[in-house]
């Protein structure tokens, strides 16, 4: 079982053994030191992301593979993603928070080095699948490590610090990778794998050892059941479900807006320029819009995140120029800044503590399943009905998503009333 769920104001926390801060406004101040650590650890790692968007060019360089051989490494490397949540949320309700956040975090530093001392391609192959299942098996159990250590109240505002402490550390990382690599790909192997290391150095100091675990008949939902218990959840599966759509339509700006942008006579370069401003918008933006996001109902949020998600995609229809298509794209990413820590505190909200681990686990595959569905259908619409279609598409999608969230609402609060209950 995970840890017990966030005490009432005035009781200590499990974990810390510290007085949980008063539930009342949305300060930094509330937030308890293992978070900070837990922040300072994904600020670390984020900037050290570098090999997987170098990866490509590393395989056809200095491993001289063709492009569809490369290609075939980078297929490997997504199945092996697909089951990393899956895997480590059960492994988090099992074993515990701190253990699968430091042994995953050392698991993925591993798997990097062996892909980077790798040579042929059932070694390349062996060793992508391995990096894809480590990357993200820290991620549930730091997901519910947040809901464990924070106030219901808080939990917004701690999941999207997380969110921007990621977003600014991609946005070093690959200035920082990229000067890297003209000196040698050794060396983006070894910061890539040197800050999971140092963010497990992290974890293991700064966050308590998990408190002995409860007896089977004391578990309100034991490890051992699986995902039985979560896909059994509707509030869970059709919160999954619309947050699978909603990232179909915002990768559209990574698989088809690059084709339409080309199309319109505007070089890759420009395209670079242009999304670089979602990485941009949400390091400036969020921090001015982070108090009133917390204040508001979370599904409120992001029904209103996909709205305007899809207003975004959609004005792309009427873009042809290098600014127009800017414009696109800090509006869908004040739409993203929207589901930042939205989604993942209402999981929490919806989780037994015993299945924290597991709720986080199937909702973050989502994600990670949209790398599949966007380009499938993104690629399919455009070139097969065309430009108004596709955006037109991203629209309707985007009202569909928001309708939904809206009509889970009723049955989300109900549920956190009843687990803030008992």
């Amino acid at each position: 079982m995970g840890w017990p769920a966030a005490p009432a104001t005035g009781d200590r926390c499990p974990v810390t053994d510290t007085a949980v801060a008063p539930r009342a406004g949305t300060g930094l101040r509330g937030l308890p030191r293992p978070f900070w650590f837990l922040w300072a650890g994904t600020l670390v790692n984020r900037i050290g992301l570098s090999v997987q968007p170098f990866l490509l060019l590393y395989l056809t360089t200095a491993r001289d593979l063709s492009a569809p051989r490369a290609g075939l490494v980078l297929t490997a490397l997504g199945a092996g993603a697909s089951c990393s949540q899956i895997l480590g949320g059960a492994l988090t309700d099992r074993v515990g928070r701190r253990r699968v956040l430091v042994g995953g975090l050392l698991a993925s530093a591993g798997s990097l080095a062996l892909l980077g001392l790798a040579r042929g391609m059932p070694a390349l192959l062996a060793a992508a699948v391995l990096v894809g299942v480590c990357a993200d098996l820290y991620r549930p159990a730091a997901s519910a490590l947040v809901a464990d250590l924070v106030s219901p109240e808080r939990r917004t505002l701690a999941y999207s610090l997380l969110f921007w402490a990621i977003n600014l550390g991609f946005a070093i990382a690959g200035v920082l990778a990229g000067w890297l690599a003209t000196h040698g790909y050794g060396l983006v192997f070894a910061l890539d794998a040197g800050t999971c290391a140092v963010f497990a150095l992290i974890v293991w100091r700064g966050v308590p050892a998990d408190p002995p675990r409860l007896t089977q008949s004391d578990e309100s939902v034991p490890a051992s059941a699986g995902y039985g218990t979560a896909l059994r959840d509707p509030l869970l599966v059709a919160l999954c479900v619309l947050t699978l759509l909603q990232s179909t339509v915002y990768m559209q700006g990574y698989v088809t807006l690059p084709l339409v942008m080309a199309d319109d006579g505007l070089s890759p370069r420009t395209y670079g320029t242009v999304i670089a401003l979602n990485g941009l918008g949400i390091v400036l933006l969020q921090p001015l819009l982070l108090r009133w996001l917390t204040r508001q109902d979370r599904l409120v949020v992001l029904a209103a995140a996909s709205v305007l998600i899809g207003i975004g995609y959609g004005c792309t229809a009427f873009a042809d120029t290098g600014p127009e298509y800017a414009a696109t794209v800090l509006v869908w990413t004040v739409g993203e800044i929207g589901t930042g820590g939205a989604g993942m505190a209402i999981i929490a909200d919806l989780a037994p503590p015993g299945a924290r681990g597991r709720y986080q686990g199937l909702f973050g595959t989502m994600f990670g399943a949209a790398a599949l569905t966007a380009p499938l259908v993104g690629t399919t619409v455009l070139t097969g009905l065309g430009e108004p279609a596709l955006w037109g598409g991203c629209v309707a999608l985007g009202l569909v998503v928001a309708v939904g969230m809206l009509a889970l609402a009723p049955g989300v609060r109900a549920r956190r009333r009843v687990l803030e209950a008992g």
